[in-house]
């Protein structure tokens, strides 16, 4: 059994602690939380330590924190050469400091407290500086998940980018789909199958060939009308500057 130490009490934390304790390989040895009532409803208040000084020994230390907070925690850890890892998309495994041997431990999934998720379907994109220490995280996280990837400090930031449009922005156009039906006192409901289909799609077309709308058709006068109907500059430039790149796709600039 691997015995594991996570640092933080954020949301990527709080669902990391949720899917380890439901594992049968791993044992959550201590969490560390500034404070304690942060964690007390998923974990004893006895594995919950506030002062780095009372850390114990473990096999992984997993800081799941901010990412502009990590140098400084991975400075104040009281030990050398344990394997410590942080849990960030953009940041590059070496903002851990060398004292301790260093890895990766991403999660590619966003993450609410208040909504669950099923942890085997999340992918998990691990980063090592030696092999060993490498199979130590590839056991940890096929404990929790189906779908384990070895990637690279430069290779996750292209996918924590790619991330953003997928997810954070294409949310974003939800919440203006929202605003748009609710200032016309139509139901935000009636767009929900749509956006099932529209994710369910990509299971088994390429996004290019998934592609409809009046931009891939070249429908000027629908997207004229739709320009026309909309008050907010905002949702305005919004339309334009998405339908502009949907019908330059594939063209060459």
């Amino acid at each position: 059994m691997i015995r594991i130490t996570l640092i933080g009490s954020g949301n990527v934390a709080q669902h990391l602690i949720k899917a380890f304790t439901k594992s049968e390989e791993i044992e959550i040895g201590q969490v560390f939380s500034r404070k304690k009532e942060a964690l007390i409803h998923l974990i004893g208040s006895d594995k919950i330590v506030t002062d780095f000084s009372d850390l114990n020994e473990a096999d992984l230390y997993i800081i799941a924190i901010t990412d502009d907070a990590i140098p400084k925690v991975s400075e104040q850890l009281p030990f050398q050469n344990q394997l410590v890892v942080h849990t960030s998309g953009t940041s590059s495994i070496n903002i851990l400091n060398s004292k301790n041997r260093r890895g990766v431990f991403y999660p590619l999934q966003t993450f609410s407290k208040n909504k669950a998720v099923d942890f085997s379907m999340i992918p998990i994109c691990l980063e090592a500086k030696n092999q060993s220490d490498y199979a130590i995280l590839e056991t940890v996280a096929k404990s929790i998940s189906k779908a384990v990837f070895p990637i690279s400090s430069e290779q996750r930031k292209a996918l924590h980018v790619s991330a953003v449009f997928v997810n954070n922005f294409t949310n974003y156009l939800y919440q203006i789909g929202q605003e748009i039906c609710e200032e016309h006192q139509v139901p935000f409901e009636i767009l929900k199958p749509l956006i099932q289909e529209t994710a369910e799609k990509i299971n088994t077309l390429n996004p290019i060939d998934a592609q409809t709308g009046p931009a891939k058709r070249n429908d000027t006068s629908t997207i004229k009308s739709h320009l026309a109907y909309l008050t907010n500059e905002n949702q305005k430039n919004i339309y334009k500057i998405l339908t502009q790149s949907i019908q330059n796709n594939g063209k060459t600039l």
